[in-house]
């Protein structure tokens, strides 16, 4: 199985008030963080909704699931059967994450955008994304039948300047 990491860092960032992909934690930006946690588990590393990567599918501003269908989109057409999502300012990842994840669909309950998606869903995703409706990353989880795994890891959720001040001091 060939998983594409794909670290998920278009989002506005309007909570952070600034880029939270450039943010430093310890000297290095989140998205370094980001790309150093989630590279051990994948055979490759995207990033999803910045200038120079992925884009997101089928546009900017349809949030985490529209970064997951264009990481989709583009681990079905490199020939990847999966991929491995994390959102940017997610700077530690559980040692065992993919054998916690497997047999994919699934994802961690406490923060449901780190999951392992096979590219076979990338249909169902689509029809959610033109239907537009609803677009909570749950109710994909939900169409496609994913397992929501529970695991003593507690995802980082940097959503303030505050929240990384915390962080950084340990």
């Amino acid at each position: 199985m060939r998983t594409l990491g794909a670290i998920l860092a278009g989002g506005q960032s309007r909570r952070f008030g600034s880029d939270k992909a450039l943010a430093l934690l310890d000297g290095r930006s989140l998205l370094d963080h980001a790309r150093e946690a989630i590279a051990p588990h994948c055979d490759a590393v995207v990033v999803v909704g910045r200038a120079g990567g992925i884009a997101d599918w089928p546009r900017p501003g349809m949030g985490p699931l529209g970064a997951i269908a264009g990481a989709l989109d583009h681990a079905a057409a490199q020939g990847f059967d999966r991929v491995l999502s994390a959102p940017v300012d997610c700077v530690r990842l559980p040692a065992e994450l993919v054998a916690l994840l497997s047999p994919a669909p699934a994802f961690l309950d406490s923060q449901p955008v780190i999951g392992l998606w096979p590219t076979t869903t990338l249909d169902v995703l689509r029809a959610m994304l033109e239907d537009a409706s609803d677009l909570a990353v749950r109710a994909y989880t939900r169409r496609i039948g994913a397992r929501a795994v529970q695991c003593d890891f507690d995802p980082l959720n940097i959503n303030s300047v505050a929240d990384l001040e915390r962080l950084a001091k340990g």
